[in-house]
Order: structure tokens, then sequence, then C-alpha cells
């Protein structure tokens, strides 16, 4: 077989096709005015063909009034949203980048909401036309058949329905198999001109702040999962924090580096995918030239409309599917705007509720928020009482298992109102906290008594999380309680006999009222520590099946402790677990020992304490013996 040579099939398709290379005057004499004129998606605009068009519009003035600018999203030069050229051009579009977003808050541009999914049947409906598309391809190869590369989305559907098609062909396009395949008998001109492909890279304004956002995510993360990474650099700065996993999967919109890199290094392998296993799927890509390189002629890439990666029912054949995005605010509800900040136009809908949704429904499917708690400088919480005057609703309160910020993880799905502002407090800065509480107390969202402890006395420790097998081979979650860990303590005292009950608080309990409980979820961190013994059920479910905790005595400098473990985990190391984790930390503190109360025939809690080695002291008064237990000859606190 003879080898290809593009340039060569180019020139022979001039001689086969002259009327398709024509001159740009010739070829831009058919744009009409009034006319829908469409232009490629991010990296893939035509940037000589756009400039080609502008300069034209210069020498021929009276050429071409009142046309209509279609795009999804403007990440290059968009000369025809300047003010001089209003009345010739009117850019309208399905996605607002930073090149359109001031003109269309000052009303010089459109913006038309929709769902990215449904972007490409309002070309075939008509219900908008698009009368010419401006797009960029490769080479053509040996069958005349050139690829849209970084760009299929919605552009395919606009070269289908659109009369008059114009292709910039470039040779740093990069050839991507998929959707996005079309043939020179599909275009009316072609104009060949090689220049290197827009590049894009997403700005992180704080690293430790995303670090630690992806480090959280990536607990959300399991082997085998399927992605969806939205647009924003806070889902794609977490990329990093993925390497470690295995198998996973991809079905996005767009294309990065960061998943590239992921790719590159095996942790993206499709194997396990259940719908299109062993090829990523994507619609558009932004990134670098090594991205564009690594991408081209790649089977294990597959580049497909919009209306298919896009589609909710598409994304839901995907067992465990986790579609992660950003927001710009989220209020104590749930309900979350990607789109606008108050009344002011930012972003768009995209194809962020596509994804979200269809992970909904998806097997084993989950959603993830990840956005830094603040902005501005610290100044404004991304975490308010209520969606801002003029916000959009992105996602309603259905939409959302998982908030992150780098103070730690909501989950949300099947919480009530009440559950949600505690969670979503929890994870707000700290300077917001108190605000928070109180302008849930306002709205009825929570307790009118909820208590607070402001400040770092009230912040929550997250370096203190571990996990812990017990002497049975149990594996346990040892953390600190939390402000929203009420529903969690009730549901573990409530599984607790009387006689655990009894021994635990030596009283007979009725209940457990929310004025009780929060006494154990509401910690000063710098007197007390509640740690809980925690095992998961699934990826979602937390279960307590123990709590210890201490608070310190600061006449002594020491603490007094206490446990309860739930009844059908007694007798597997759990008590030992706490008991040895709160002495490590007590140690760190400087404390010289602990105290304890113990009822004379809990002989379970005596021999705990008893296997630490402390120096201990007993008195007896009243059936109870007052326990005086000191670190300096302790053999096992670690």
């Amino acid at each position: 077989m003879d080898s290809y040579n593009p340039q060569q099939k180019l020139e022979e398709l001039k001689k086969a096709y002259p009327d398709k290379f024509a001159s740009e005057n010739r070829i831009f004499k058919h744009i009409r005015r009034g006319d829908r004129i469409f232009i490629s998606t991010g990296c893939g605009h035509p940037q000589y063909l756009v400039l080609a068009l502008i300069n034209y519009l210069a020498s021929h003035p009276g050429e071409l009034f009142d046309a209509e600018v279609f795009q999804m999203w403007s990440l290059g030069m968009a000369p025809y949203a300047h003010p001089k050229f209003k009345h010739h051009f009117r850019h309208n579009s399905f996605f607002i980048g930073d090149t359109t977003r001031e003109a269309v808050n000052q009303g010089l541009a459109d913006y038309t909401p929709i769902f990215l999914s449904q972007t490409p049947n309002l070309f075939y409906r008509k219900l908008v036309p698009i009368e010419v598309a401006l797009i960029q391809t490769s080479l053509p190869d040996e069958h005349g058949y050139m690829s849209l590369g970084v760009s299929v989305d919605i552009t395919k559907a606009a070269i289908e329905n659109a009369p008059l098609v114009i292709a910039q062909v470039n040779a740093a396009m990069p050839r991507v198999h998929g959707d996005g395949f079309i043939h020179i008998e599909d275009v009316n001109y072609l104009i060949p001109y090689d220049e290197p492909l827009l590049e894009y890279t997403a700005e992180v304004d704080d690293e430790e702040v995303v670090a630690q956002i992806g480090k959280y995510t990536s607990r959300l993360i399991q082997d085998g999962d399927t992605l969806q990474i939205g647009y924003g650099s806070t889902p794609n700065a977490i990329l990093p924090y993925l390497k470690d996993k295995k198998h996973l999967g991809l079905h996005t919109e767009l294309l990065t580096d960061g998943i590239v890199e992921l790719m590159k290094a095996g942790v993206i392998d499709n194997r396990q995918k259940t719908a299109n296993r062993g090829r990523a799927v994507a619609t558009f890509c932004m990134g670098s030239k090594a991205t564009y390189d690594y991408i081209h002629d790649n089977p294990a890439i597959e580049f497909r409309t919009a209306d298919y990666t896009n589609n909710p029912l598409v994304i839901a054949r995907h067992d465990h599917m986790v579609a992660i995005n950003s927001a710009l605010e989220i209020d104590l509800t749930g309900q979350v705007t990607a789109e606008t900040i108050g009344r002011t136009f930012f972003r768009g809908i995209g194809g962020h509720a596509d994804f979200m949704r269809g992970a909904i429904l998806a097997r084993y499917g989950k959603t993830i928020i990840t956005v830094p708690s603040t902005a501005q400088g610290d100044t404004i919480s991304r975490i308010v009482p209520f969606l801002s005057e003029g916000a959009g609703v992105t996602l309603n309160r259905g939409d959302i298992h998982y908030v992150v910020t780098e103070y730690g993880i909501a989950y949300l799905h099947g919480k009530s109102l009440r559950e949600r502002a505690m969670e979503l407090i929890a994870i707000a800065h700290p300077k917001f906290r108190p605000w928070l509480i109180e302008e849930a107390k306002k709205r009825n969202l929570i307790y009118q008594d909820q208590a607070f402890i402001p400040g770092e006395k009230g912040e929550y420790p997250a370096e203190l999380e571990t996990y812990r097998t017990t002497k049975t081979g149990l594996e346990i979650f040892l953390r600190p309680a939390k402000i929203s860990d009420e529903p969690l303590l009730k549901e573990f005292f409530y599984a607790c006999s009387d006689e655990s009950l009894y021994r635990r608080f030596m009283s007979m309990l009725k209940g457990m009222p929310h004025e009780k409980l929060q006494k154990f979820a509401v910690v000063d961190y710098t007197q007390t520590m509640h740690i809980l013994a925690i095992i998961k059920e699934g990826e979602e479910k937390e279960n307590v099946v123990g709590i210890g905790q201490y608070t310190i005595d600061e006449t002594t400098h020491t603490a007094d402790i206490a446990f309860a473990v739930l009844d059908s985990y007694q007798g597997q190391g759990i008590g030992t677990e706490l008991l040895k984790y709160l002495t490590r930390l007590a140690k760190k503190r400087g404390l010289l020992g602990f105290t304890a109360d113990v009822l004379f025939d809990n002989i379970s809690m005596i021999r705990v304490f008893e296997k630490m080695g402390f120096e201990t002291k007993k008195q007896f008064d009243s059936g109870v013996y007052r326990l005086t237990m000191m670190f300096r000859d302790a053999k096992n606190g670690r």
C-alpha cells in the first residue's frame, strides 16, 4: 500500500474540487445579511477564518448587517462581539466565557440558556436555523474525510443543518476517532491555513485550598468508577489526587490536560466501563499541544456529539458513574447556581445538569459538587443561607449527593433541610459559620437553641481522622464528632441497651433529646475530645458503633474519660482502640493521665483500662470506682 501524504491529498482535492477552493472574497460574498452564523467551540475556534471574515468586512463594510453569531463557548478572539461591530454582528452564546461575559451583561450580546444535550436539537428542528457554519478541520485522509478534531460537540449538528459550510483546514488539528468525521462533499468551501490551535490552562486561585478539596474528593472515588469532570479550575485541579486509583473510566464532555495525564499513567483505562468499554468518551477538548498530540489517531479516545455524551439516559448506562462539577454558590437547603453571581450572568447551564442527573439515574452513581468555601480573598462565603437574588438554580435540592470544600465533605442525599443545613455549615469557612447559624435559625432551618462554638475552638480537626483494625479484624474509622453528627449520635444512643446506657451515664435514661445530643456533637476541641468509632456501610452510610470522650480538668492537668460501645459490637476491641487513640491524643496535649467513674460490675471496662498499664489508683464509694490513671507507667498508649 502506498504511503499517504496529506498535503499531496489536499492538492489532489484542489484539482478535483476547484470550486471548493475559491478566494476568500468570493467565499464570503455568500454570507448574506441577517444570516445566522455558527462558529466552532473553544479551542476549535477557526482563528484565521474568523479574522479573514472581519478583514473582509473592513474592506466591504456594506456587505453584511444584522448577522447573528452562535457559539457554544468562545475561548479565542471574539471581534464580532466588539461594540464597533454591533450593526454587523449580534453574538449569541450557549455558554458564557471570559471573552463574552461583559458583552452579555451589558446587553450587547445574547445568552441562550439550554442543556448542552438539547442544543443540537435546536438546529435539527430549525428552532435555531443555521445558515452558515465556520469550522476548523484536520487535513483530509486518503478517502477525503476530515476530522473536527477538538470540537465535535454541537459543531457536527451545525454542519449537518447549515446550507453554507466553510472550513479552515489546519494541519495542527488532530484526527480524533468517533463522530467527528466529515467528507469534503459535506463542505462548501475550504480555506487551507495552518496555525497552532488555541490552548487552555485553567488557573487555580489558591493551590492549598484546591489541594485539600482534591484530597477529600479522592476519598469518594472508588476503583472502577466512571468519571465526568466539569468545567472550572477546581474540578480539574483534583485530578492529580486520583493517581492512586485503578481502572477508572471516562465519560465526559470536556477532555483536559489533567485527564490525559491520568490516561498516560494508566489510572484511566476504561476497562470496567459498562458502556463504551475500553474507550474514553468526550465531546470536545481544551488543553495543551501535548494533549492534542495524545488524542491524535488514538483509538482509546472517542469524541461523540453532545446529544450523545450529554444525554442523561446514555450517562445512566454507566454503573458507578461519578459526576464532579463546580458551583459559584450553594445555599443551606442544597440549591446550587453554577451560572450566575446574583444577577450577573457568569457561565451557563452547559452540561452541568445533564451529567448530574444522568449520574443520579446510574446504578451506584453519585454526584459531587467541589467548591472553595469562599471567594474574593475570603470576603464572601460561597455557602449562603439562600441563593442571591436573581441567581439561576442550576441544580435543585435533589440533584446533589456530596458537597466538598477545603473543610470537609457534606453528604446531602436523603437528608432533611435541618440536616443539610448543619452538614453545609460544618464545611463552610469558620469565620462565616456563626453568621450561617444565625441566618439558619432566622429561617427556621435548624433548632432555635442550636449550640455553636465559634473560632478555632470549634474548628473541626480533620487531621485526627484515622483508621484502626481491632483485635478481631474489624476495621473502624475513628474521627472527632462534629456539629452535623447529631442524627448519627441519636441512632447510636437509641440502639444501645438500657444496661449499656446505665453503665455510661450511671442513671436510667428515658430519652436522648436534642438538648442532650448536641452536647456530644458541638465540641470545644481545645477542652474536650469526642471520638466516634464508625463502621461504613457502603460508600455513603456511616454507623456509629462506639464513642469515647475526654474532658480536660485544668486544675489537675488530667482528663475525665468515658466510653460507650454498641451492644452488638462489645467484646470486639472497639473500646480498646478508642482508649488507645484517646491516650495518644491526650499525651500529645501534655496531659498527665485520666480519671474515670466506673460501676463496680462493669468488669469489661475496668479490664480495658488495666490492659493499658496505667498507674492506677482506685477509690470505691456507693458502688462506683473512682479511677485515677497516670500515664508515666503506661505501656501501650499510641
